[in-house]
């Protein structure tokens, strides 16, 4: 009975997290607090939230100007082609060189698969696939 009034609020605040503040950690801590608390109970939900709160945070869009600024860069003459899914979240092969973008160093970029790919460049963790 325990565990069915804790997923019931933790899908409650779900809901309300993700429809009034729309924010990528909350969002995430409440997913893994609902995904923790079915599968390991008041334990689980408190570990799942961190986590998801964590995962989320990770992958926030970057600000307007760096999109446009990685959308006006030329395609390079040969494209870096990798097998693996584009994942946003995920980091990209160790030896895919990135591009810093000038006037925000907290990303930079490079094009995979004929795709302009935003990076963290510390992690090389995809932030953003621009179509």
């Amino acid at each position: 009975m325990y565990k069915i009034l804790l997923v019931s609020g933790a899908l409650a605040l779900s809901s309300f997290a993700t429809n009034a503040l729309a924010d990528g950690a909350v969002t995430g801590a409440a997913g893994g607090a609902i995904t923790g608390a079915i599968v390991g109970g008041p334990v689980g939900a408190a570990v799942g939230g961190i986590a998801g709160g964590v995962a989320g945070a990770v992958v926030d869009p970057p600000p307007r100007e760096v999109v446009t600024y990685v959308q006006q860069q030329p395609a390079p003459t040969a494209s870096v082609v990798v097998q693996e899914p584009i994942v946003v979240g995920k980091p990209l092969p160790a030896d895919v060189v990135v591009t810093p973008v000038p006037d925000n160093p907290k990303y930079a970029y490079t094009v995979i698969n004929n795709q302009h790919v935003i990076v963290e460049p510390r992690t090389h963790r995809v932030v953003q696939v621009i179509e």
